[in-house]
């Protein structure tokens, strides 16, 4: 018989910025912005377990660049996890992240790629604070949300995305990606002021 797959779950905040302009048009089916997406993703696990092996606190992340839309593949990605993951949760994590768990929304996303550069294990610093927030992945990946500004009067905007057939959220806050910065070659990127979300999302197998 085949091997059972290993029962996983995990609660995580996520912070997402991309080459697209505010609130994304991948989101609503519609062509990236530029006719490409380049971004990156990280999430913080609040609460989360790969079969007997528990994974709070720890953080995993990706950056990509696809071609073309997406759904279109053809994609090279990168992915990155917590540098403190012991033996047994860098297996979860890479179990879970590559799609080999299976389970949403990992299992679609690494249909879209046919270049995955090597893993790194890496410090990252995490931080959401309502619609504020950052992420530090090493020395190789960088970003920082804030509430997108009124162009007129200068206000902050708060906006929020209801997406409920989303695999990646079904809810995010839509925010400004101040920084959006990949320095890895190969999935090499600079993207200031476009679009960004935060969320807390629920996944499982």
């Amino acid at each position: 018989m085949p091997n059972q797959p290993v029962n996983w779950s995990m609660e995580a905040d996520y912070l997402q910025a991309c080459s697209c302009d505010y609130g994304c048009p991948c989101e609503f089916q519609a062509p990236p912005s530029r006719g490409f997406c380049e971004g990156l993703g990280v999430w913080k696990i609040v609460k989360g377990s790969y079969g007997g092996v528990a994974l709070d606190g720890l953080c995993f992340g990706f950056a990509a660049h696809w071609p073309k839309a997406i759904h279109l593949g053809n994609g090279t990605a990168a992915l990155f996890f917590d540098e403190r993951a012991n033996p047994g949760q860098r297996d979860a994590l890479m179990q879970i992240a590559s799609g080999q768990a299976g389970g949403q929304p990992f299992e679609i996303i690494v249909t879209t790629f046919t270049t995955v550069l090597e893993p790194r294990y890496v410090p990252f610093e995490f931080r959401i604070d309502g619609r504020n927030g950052s992420v530090k992945v090493g020395d190789l990946l960088k970003a920082e949300v804030e509430p997108i500004k009124n162009p007129v009067t200068g206000s902050t905007e708060s906006v929020k995305i209801v997406h409920e057939t989303g695999f990646v959220f079904q809810q995010a806050e839509v925010v400004s990606a101040a920084v959006c910065e990949s320095k890895l070659e190969g999935v090499k990127f600079s993207w200031p002021d476009h679009a960004g979300f935060v969320s807390r999302v629920i996944y499982h197998n």
